[in-house]
């Protein structure tokens, strides 16, 4: 038995050796490794993704480290995919990991070729840059799961999956819907969203929202049992 064969011997008593070929064949970009697609990252090279792009300009910030996965007291001022990489690298060497360290928007926005994927995981926070990436993979033939508003939650309960049309009381959601209809330019195929009906005050003056582990974590999670299922059923 070799190290990786190893590492996924409960995986594959769960889901059986074809299904977790297929989830090590499945290639897959992760835009956003915040506090919801860094976990995201995790889970899916723990769960057998051997082929992962991971995409964010950012580095580790102070204010990172209360949530994000790759944050630490130890990694300040790193950029935050090659730190991710390098952990990723640690649970299974023999996955390719892509880090790029770039931003997704008007001008970059080709430069991904989605078409080249078969899953695209949205973890972007920019309402601007997160409806074009919706459009765009939409249009790709990639499978799109998306993250809605992870912040000022506090209820892991409410956290739920549903089509992106019918997502309710989550502001990032209605802006999003607001955004399309004033563009009059619509995604072209429907997409499950990750949300919470939630909506937590925060304490300070409001320009930053306040965030925890366990609900962006549980937000990353579902993402990437979205995409694990989606694998194994077809």
């Amino acid at each position: 038995m070799t190290t990786e064969q190893a590492i996924f011997q409960r995986t594959e008593l769960l889901l059986g050796r074809e299904a977790l070929e297929r989830i090590g064949r499945q290639r897959v970009i992760v835009f956003g490794v915040g506090g919801v697609g860094s976990w995201c990252a995790e889970s899916l090279v723990r769960s057998g993704v051997r082929h992962l792009t991971i995409v964010d300009f950012d580095r580790v910030d102070i204010s990172n480290v209360n949530r994000q996965l790759m944050a630490t007291t130890q990694s300040l001022g790193q950029v935050k995919v090659e730190v991710l990489r390098n952990r990723l690298l640690t649970i299974n060497p023999a996955a390719e990991i892509t880090a790029l360290q770039t931003v997704f928007n008007e001008q970059t926005s080709t430069d991904f070729h989605l078409e080249s994927y078969d899953y695209v995981i949205d973890a972007i926070d920019s309402l601007k840059a997160k409806a074009l990436l919706i459009e765009m993979a939409c249009r790709s033939g990639a499978r799109l799961f998306s993250s809605m508003g992870a912040a000022q939650k506090i209820d892991t309960t409410r956290i739920g999956v549903t089509e992106f049309w019918k997502v309710t009381g989550d502001p990032l959601a209605r802006a999003l819907r607001h955004y399309f209809k004033r563009q009059k330019h619509y995604p072209q195929s429907k997409f499950l969203c990750v949300f919470s009906d939630e909506l937590v005050p925060n304490h300070g003056d409001g320009k930053v929202c306040g965030t925890l582990a366990h609900i962006t974590a549980i937000f990353g999670f579902t993402l990437a049992g979205l995409l694990i299922k989606d694998v194994v059923k077809s």
